[in-house]
């Protein structure tokens, strides 16, 4: 149960970065290169000058892509820590003589649970 909650979880932010990068990354690219190209087309600026602008071009599209990394790694945090937690309750519930049956079960639930609370409340 737990892998196929870490496979839909995975399915579903494939689709969501697959969805951000088509709808807004492509256009700031193109907006990037678009604002590139008009730097090079000014004959009176110096080399340094056109670099300047060329990096000004890039930076919202460079922000844009450190803001999703982030959250991706955020995300990835939480779920990783809930997940450490419930693979503690489990251990501890068979330590504490509960059958490895009922364990699975508990940490199958957990682990849902962890994957519920996080898609519901994350930003992605």
């Amino acid at each position: 149960m737990a892998e196929l909650q870490q496979l839909w979880v995975q399915e579903v932010v494939d689709a969501m970065v697959k969805s951000l990068e088509r709808e807004n990354i492509r256009k700031m690219q193109g907006l990037m290169f678009w604002c590139s190209t008009s730097c090079c087309d000014d004959n009176q600026a110096s080399m340094q000058q056109v670099h300047q602008c060329i990096e000004c071009c890039h930076a919202p599209l460079v922000q844009a892509q450190a803001l999703v990394i982030n959250e991706l790694e955020k995300f990835q945090d939480h779920l990783a820590r809930c997940t450490m937690h419930c693979n503690d309750k489990a251990k501890d519930s068979i330590d504490a003589g509960s059958k490895e049956l009922q364990a699975k079960q508990q940490l199958d639930s957990c682990v849902a649970r962890c994957v519920d609370d996080h898609m519901h409340s994350s930003r992605l």
